[in-house]
């Protein structure tokens, strides 16, 4: 999946985010409002990915004209900065969450590996340059308050989040790339390794690759949820001796206790 930049206008991304979906407490409904058309868009690239997106497909989708888009959004580059607020609704706020900061990372991590699995095209979004609108702003506020508090600097907080939602962004892109294959091919993973039969059967033969043949038959190959989960878990493993190393590492997670 290649990486898309948005080439949109900050400042009407911010308006649009922060205040334009503000509803008149007076009059009738509008008929079309930027929610619908955001909810509209997530629906096209939830189906058929950010190549099928565009505001005439949307449009369309809705039963409007392109132009009465315009009315309400200037762009293609603005929209998914919406859309992307809009997904990130979904994120937990950890405040919620019972436990110390690694319960907390654990619920976060697994929430974020399902909405990019719900919402694979958020991964083709390049990742240091956020819609910084009002949802995510809120998940993000709440993720770094979890690991406030538990002695670490606020160089290493901004540092463990990074390199905890950088693991789910990466392991997620992975499983996601495995299911978008089989969707737009039609070809199973099964079916495309039962195809190359001829590469484990005269190439990668047992006695040249004895630990590569092993491994397959023990089909170890195959577990990408049980990959994601290992991975957590060592990431989380990591960062707890980082934070137990800190003075107030291991009491702060007990007092959350």
């Amino acid at each position: 999946m290649a990486t898309e930049y948005s080439g949109g206008d900050p400042e009407r991304s911010l308006e649009l985010l922060w205040g334009g979906r503000t509803r008149p407490s007076r009059g009738p409904k509008p008929a079309l409002t930027l929610d619908r058309i955001a909810l509209a868009a997530i629906e096209i690239a939830d189906t058929d990915g950010l190549g099928a997106l565009s505001m005439r497909a949307v449009a369309e989708r809705l039963g409007f004209t392109t132009m009465s888009l315009y009315r309400h959004v200037p762009g293609k580059a603005e929209l998914l900065d919406v859309m992307v607020d809009t997904v990130n609704a979904e994120s937990p706020m950890l405040e919620e969450v019972e436990g110390g900061w690694r319960a907390k990372m654990e619920v976060c991590a697994r929430e974020e590996w399902a909405l990019f699995h719900r919402h694979p095209w958020v991964l083709q979004l390049a990742w240091h340059r956020p819609a910084l609108g009002p949802n995510g702003t809120t998940a993000y506020e709440s993720a770094l308050t979890a690991l406030s508090g538990i002695g670490l600097s606020d160089n290493e907080i901004v540092a463990v989040f990074n390199t905890l939602y950088g693991y789910v962004r990466g392991a997620a892109r992975v499983s996601v790339d495995a299911k978008l294959a089989e969707r737009h091919t039609g070809v199973t993973e099964d079916e495309w390794w039962s195809s190359r039969d001829r590469y484990w059967r005269e190439l990668v033969t047992p006695e040249r690759f004895p630990t590569l043949n092993r491994i397959r038959r023990s089909d170890a190959f195959d577990a990408i949820g049980m990959d994601f989960e290992f991975g957590l878990e060592r990431v989380l493993d990591g960062l707890a001796a980082l934070i137990d190393s800190r003075p107030l590492g291991a009491k702060a997670d007990d007092r959350a206790l």
